[in-house]
């Protein structure tokens, strides 16, 4: 049995009996004088000793176990690793390897990007795959709004990934950059290729682009004759014709303006004949400025 330290000092259990004490000195069946009362289970509990000495001596012992686990603390780490690598081999020679990855969601601009962002190689043992490390990594790239990565036993990993949508192409220091419903610019989308995607312009109008831009796919008609929604100051937009026209906007309740121009256009048949402005942003007025060559 190993030997029982108290005090700071060790003592065998196997240690001799001190030379001059009398065997059976005490007699047997008698107690000692000034025994305690109580059993001796609960008389060792209330000899617990809080001397100041004691107390020293249980810190440094703390201290020194603490130490003994940070110094032994790579050995460990060492340990668990080689049980890991010994539980990936064992999952390997059981056929639990990878062979199929699968992406679902991916857009074809993206599939390439999102294949890099795996990380995986054939036959890697399954038990090895960190679904969250891939999932982080997936997410990390530009086109990705979130990622769910599925382990299917015995060989195939599922990677599911919802994509940022594509609202409009934002023009703004002589950049063309995608964003999404959020104002969020999506990272490596090539707005070349994106050429149906409404062109939104100006500080700030990546942003307040969500709002005005429904109004404008309700109304096909004047949907395909803009050009750019322009935002200006910050505070409202001016929508420019491809055939050179601008119809001003409101700052605020631009669905009303927007109505009104309906029910000028059914009257006047403006969209199809032309004209320099509309002034839409005095709630209740509508000033229209006739082309150069109208008649």
């Amino acid at each position: 049995m190993p030997a029982v330290v108290r005090g700071g000092r060790r003592q065998s259990s196997n240690q001799p009996a001190k030379r001059g004490a009398a065997p059976g000195s005490q007699g047997r069946g008698r107690s000692p004088r000034n025994a305690p009362a109580t059993p001796g289970k609960m008389a060792a509990l209330g000899r617990l000793d809080l001397s100041p000495r004691a107390v020293i001596i249980s810190i440094v012992a703390g201290v020194a176990v603490l130490a003994g686990v940070l110094a032994t603390g790579a050995r460990a780490e060492r340990i668990g690793a080689s049980i890991s690598h010994g539980v990936d081999g064992a999952a390997a020679g059981m056929g639990l390897k990878l062979e199929k990855v699968f992406i679902e969601g991916e857009s074809p601009e993206a599939t390439a990007t999102i294949q890099r962002a795996v990380q995986l190689y054939a036959d890697q043992p399954m038990t090895s795959i960190d679904l969250d490390a891939v999932r982080k990594r997936v997410e990390a790239v530009g086109w990705v709004k979130g990622a769910r990565v599925v382990r299917l036993l015995p060989n195939t990993l599922i990677v599911h990934v919802t994509e940022h949508d594509r609202l409009a192409v934002w023009q703004a220091g002589g950049r063309n950059m995608v964003i999404d419903s959020h104002g969020v610019v999506i990272a490596g989308a090539d707005a070349g290729r994106y050429p149906n995607l409404p062109l939104v312009v100006g500080k700030g109008a990546e942003q307040a682009a969500s709002e005005v831009l429904p109004l404008i796919a309700q109304r096909p008609g004047l949907r395909a004759r803009v050009e750019a929604l322009v935002r200006v100051d910050e505070r409202r937009w001016d929508l420019r014709l491809k055939d050179g026209s601008l119809i001003q906007l409101p700052a605020t309740d631009q669905d009303a303006a927007l109505i009104q121009l309906d029910a000028l256009d059914q009257r006047e048949r403006l969209l199809e004949l032309g004209f320099d402005r509309i002034d839409l942003r005095t709630p209740g007025e509508v000033a229209v400025r006739p082309s150069a060559g109208a008649a």
